[in-house]
């Protein structure tokens, strides 16, 4: 079985270049593997992730927050996972948690205490944090809420966040008065000042926040202790791993490409960028060491909390997708929206990631189904148009033309090739592949990892 990865003819690098060397693209390293999600999110990125981690050196987080949830089932367990990356699960490999990422300490050690008490073991000693990273304090989080308040009695609207204080951090970092791990490490009495001024600074824009300053600091300081054995610097570490001896690196993904603070349906998005180029940025790699990208997509369409939804089925179909799916959100309980499948997005995503290859998730939940609906194209005004808007308004106004396909009422979850699929499911999986020109390497029907039919 093809295992994905790249050639392993890697030479060793210890140290950087002479000024004006050059060397062949070949001879840049290890090249990385990234995986991301190419819809709204939830598409089952931590079951990609899972496969590809069970033979990783290194598995890596470079953006977001604990306001992304993956769930990963092994041997009949289900992990939740917010802040570690899934691939923790793989006791023989390191994960790390990048730069891009943002922090929130007591989320972090109560997820790897939820996950201890089903089997995970020894997270702690696998786990490396880049001193780079932004801290979540508590009153990041209560900003967060306050502000979606406030956003719904000024336009009758929220964005729908989490509520974990991820958009109030990468504010912080934004303007400037952010606070990093590296920060909390050095001097704690300058940490504390700073501390005091940024909770100082919030609670003059919100003056309905409450702090407890001193009892904050305490536990911070509490867990300065606990993560400095882990704690490193990313760029240095990343470096070192892509120019080592041959590696199989991993990059996993939070949230996804419409999302993206930059490409998503904004204001309807998250605050950090979830696309390819958060990779480079959010672990301090080079564009050379990017090699296989894999988009992860849903085998219709889901989207939590408010935003345009070209394919949203608001009737029977989007109750049995909601029902059949369990489309639940894994961090806030949320029902999610659901819709058919979008090839305008998937396009679009694409566009943005490059990707190499895809995996199609979740065929299974389509087996009940007479005919299925696929989204081929938008319209505005009557005519075809062939991008993805920017603006909001324009997507609630487009309407989605449609291409039928016959349903294959037969049960998938079974099938563990693709010879086992029937004719019209395996129908469906080219129609999307040649529409969107990447090949599908993976196509899923179950939860668990065996669930998983790799094409080639």
């Amino acid at each position: 079985m093809s295992s994905g990865w790249g050639a392993k003819d890697h030479k060793n690098y210890s140290s950087p270049p002479s000024s004006g060397a050059k060397r062949p693209r070949s001879d840049f390293g290890n090249k990385v593997i990234v995986v991301l999600g190419a819809q709204w999110g939830d598409e089952g990125k931590g079951k990609v992730v899972d496969l590809l981690a069970t033979e990783s050196d290194l598995i890596c987080r470079c953006q977001g927050g604990n306001n992304a949830g993956h769930t990963v089932v092994v041997e009949g367990k289900e992990y939740d996972f917010h802040l570690l990356p899934s691939g923790i699960i793989n006791q023989k490999a390191i994960s790390l948690i990048g730069n891009g990422v943002v922090i929130h300490l007591p989320g972090l050690f109560e997820e790897g205490d939820k996950n201890e008490k089903k089997g995970l073991k020894d997270w702690q000693k696998r786990l490396i944090i880049s001193d780079r990273a932004h801290i979540v304090f508590d009153f990041h989080q209560k900003v967060d809420g306050l502000q979606e308040v406030e956003r719904q009695e000024q336009d009758g609207k929220n964005i729908g966040t989490t509520k974990k204080g991820i958009g109030p951090t990468y504010s912080s970092k934004a303007a400037r008065t952010g606070l990093r791990v590296c920060d909390l490490l050095a001097d704690f009495k300058d940490f504390s000042s700073r501390f005091k001024q940024l909770a100082q600074q919030h609670q003059s824009m919100f003056p309905s926040l409450e702090v407890d300053i001193d009892g904050q600091l305490k536990k911070l300081k509490e867990y300065a202790e606990r993560i400095r054995p882990m704690v490193r610097d990313g760029v240095y570490y990343m470096y070192e791993a892509i120019h080592g001896p041959p590696k199989k690196i991993l990059v996993e993904g939070a949230n996804a490409a419409l999302l993206d603070i930059d490409f998503g349906t904004y204001p309807f998005v998250t605050s950090s960028n979830c696309t390819v180029g958060g990779v480079c940025t959010g672990l301090g790699i080079p564009p050379l060491n990017i090699g296989e990208v894999y988009g992860v997509v849903k085998a219709y369409t889901t989207r939590v909390g408010i935003g345009a939804f070209p394919t949203e089925q608001n009737n029977d179909i989007g109750e049995l997708l909601q029902t059949r799916g369990h489309e639940v959100g894994v961090t806030t309980g949320r029902k999610r929206r659901c819709g058919w499948l979008d090839l305008v997005i998937l396009r679009y995503a694409n566009m943005i990631n490059g990707f190499t290859a895809l995996a199609l998730t979740k065929l299974d939940i389509l087996d009940v189904m007479d005919e299925i609906k696929v989204g081929i194209a938008y319209k505005l005004n009557g005519k075809r148009i062939p991008y993805f808007p920017a603006n909001q308004e324009v997507l609630q106004r487009l309407e989605v033309d449609y291409e039928t396909l016959p349903g294959w009422k037969s049960d998938t979850t079974a099938a563990r090739k693709w010879d086992d699929l029937p004719p019209k499911a395996q129908n469906y999986i080219r129609f999307v592949e040649n529409h969107i020109g990447v090949p599908i390497k993976w196509v899923g029907v179950g939860k668990a990892r065996e669930s998983m039919i790799q094409m080639f």
